[in-house]
């Protein structure tokens, strides 16, 4: 058995303390009580390790946080109930008044409002670089810089920064944070490349069914109890029993539903790449991409997600073009068993994201389980009305 299979299939599942259930049970419950009451004031001690409260200890979620921490190749790990919580949560513990945080150019949106709206106003100052020059993220560095903030690839142009590069460019002082929502640690182990702090989306792949909002955060054992004593307990951005348990249950089928939309991926885009109204693709694995070599030497695997320009002439011939696609759904995300697509002209004159940079004729597709070719015939036909 491989040591990925034994993590996501085993580990932490005692199951012989479970009746030998083979499903982790769903610990549904806000409380857990003890024998006496110097058992009480143990687990008022330690309530990071103790089912004492389910803010803090919950049996379910724990089988989650081992699981996902021995993916990542970290010592622990902890889950929120969303992956903006747990980015809040990694970005506050490193950065106080006074200090400055460099963070790449493109985040996701709820990122970029964390730094710009919201720890501006407690003194925390920012700077946004491009980040797949490593020598652009060393030189934004400042005197107080004590965070790095990375996303690589990032969600929507799926740029990437070189996480080992960057490690041996600003020392071993400046902690390290990367949003592996994209990769998931099947295709990529920012750890093992220097990273201090992973993140994750669990929303997206780990979930895998479009049915749950999470995120994860992990990282070496000190920095977890450092952010589980404060801004985990403190915000209490908790994930529910029910909720963690069926991450565990998308977790079981991570490894191979990943690399199956893949594959159908792979082929999909090599039709794409080959016709005469799409004018660029943003896809890590493609030696079209020109960041090619950074993305084989990090990654191992780039998923279902790309996205695309197309030649239109118009907004509305990009309308024209999504609304024609019947097996895409036209909505946010990625990760699970359906197709879908995100077209950036939605984010124009739109008062939820603001103003964008990004080109109105760039559309962000996720492939999910689908014919391949099916796929490609609802390409071919909706590129004749643009």
């Amino acid at each position: 058995m491989s040591k990925e299979s034994h993590i996501i299939n085993h580990l932490g599942e005692e199951r012989e303390h479970y009746m030998n259930s083979v499903v982790p049970p769903i610990f549904q419950s806000s409380i857990f009580s003890f024998k006496d009451v110097n058992g009480l004031r143990e687990g008022l001690k330690n309530e990071f390790g103790t089912p004492f409260y389910t803010r803090g200890h919950n049996p379910t979620v724990a089988i989650l946080r081992k699981k996902m921490a021995a993916l990542e190749n970290a010592e622990d790990a902890l889950i929120f109930s969303s992956g903006s919580a747990a980015i809040a949560a990694a970005v506050m513990s490193q950065a106080k008044k006074g200090d400055h945080v460099v963070c790449v150019d493109k985040p996701y949106s709820w990122t970029n409002k964390l730094l710009t709206n919201f720890l501006s106003d407690y003194g925390v100052e920012y700077s946004f670089v491009d980040g797949r020059s490593p020598e652009n993220v060393s030189n934004a560095v400042q005197s107080n810089t004590t965070l790095i903030f990375l996303e690589t690839p990032n969600s929507v142009s799926l740029e990437m920064q070189d996480i080992a590069a960057i490690r041996e460019r600003v020392g071993e002082d400046i902690c390290i944070a990367v949003d592996n929502s994209y990769s998931t640690p099947i295709f990529q182990k920012p750890i093992d490349l220097g990273a201090d702090i992973v993140l994750h989306s669990a929303s997206k792949y780990i979930s895998g069914h479009s049915d749950v909002v999470g995120g994860v955060l992990c990282a070496s054992s000190e920095i977890v109890q450092t952010i589980f004593k404060s801004e985990f307990m403190t915000l209490g951005g908790i994930i529910s029993p029910n909720d963690a348990w069926l991450l565990l249950r998308g977790l079981r089928t991570l490894p191979m539903r990943i690399r199956e939309v893949e594959k159908i991926t792979r082929e999909v885009l090599t039709y794409l790449e080959a016709h005469d109204k799409v004018e660029k693709i943003f896809y890590p694995m493609l030696k079209s991409n020109e960041q090619y070599d950074l993305a084989k030497k990090q990654m191992t695997g780039a998923g279902g997600l790309f996205s695309m320009q197309i030649k239109a002439n118009s907004m509305s011939d990009v309308e024209n073009f999504c609304n024609n696609l019947p097996s895409f759904l036209i909505t946010c995300s990625w990760g699970g068993y359906e197709s879908l697509l995100f077209p950036t002209c939605a984010l124009y004159d739109s008062q939820n994201y603001g103003s964008t940079t990004l080109p109105w004729n760039l559309i962000r597709f996720y492939i999910g389980h689908e014919d391949p070719k099916s796929v490609i015939e609802e390409f071919e036909n909706a590129f004749k009305l643009v």
